[in-house]
């Protein structure tokens, strides 16, 4: 059974090391650095929100997700995620877990639209998840994302309206 609840300091090395596996995979995130020790939970608390999915057996941490604003101001009601699953314990259903539930946490802050800005088009099991939660295409920016290898994959926007 996984729980998924709020960020604490002590998921620090746990989050860094399955966030710093996705960066180093180079085909999901956009960053190109790894976090650091030092950088870590300044990182995962300066977000809005860092749900954390735990392995409720063995306590052990197997996912987590950013939270933040996507925008300012005007645009301030949408928000955006970013997912991410420990190595292996991908196709357990964990990452449907962790968007199910940045969907009530982001509905719960008062934001109203949650909005990916770069999934990877290769992202087939991301985009087919998407798509039975009933997120909407916005439309696919050609060769918008730099793969780890230094080719250029197309991105597709999503977004889906938050419910209270």
């Amino acid at each position: 059974m996984i729980t998924i609840r709020r960020y604490n300091h002590c998921d620090g090395e746990a989050a860094m090391e399955i966030w710093n596996s996705v960066v180093r995979e180079g085909i999901a995130f956009p960053q190109l650095e790894e976090l650091t020790e030092d950088m870590a939970d300044d990182f995962f608390c300066s977000q809005s929100y860092t749900g954390i999915a735990v392995e409720e057996e063995t306590s052990e941490v197997v996912g987590l997700y950013i939270l933040h604003p996507n925008n300012v101001g005007r645009c301030g009601h949408i928000c955006n995620t970013s997912y991410a699953v420990k190595e292996g314990k991908r196709g357990l259903h964990i990452g449907e877990q962790l968007v199910k539930d940045s969907l009530r946490v982001g509905a719960e802050m008062g934001f109203r639209i949650l909005q990916f800005n770069a999934v990877v088009a290769s992202n087939i099991h991301a985009l087919h998840l998407y798509k039975r939660l009933g997120f909407h295409q916005l439309g696919t920016i050609p060769r918008g994302f730099l793969m780890k290898d230094g080719h250029y994959e197309d991105i597709v926007l999503h977004y889906i309206e938050l419910k209270k």
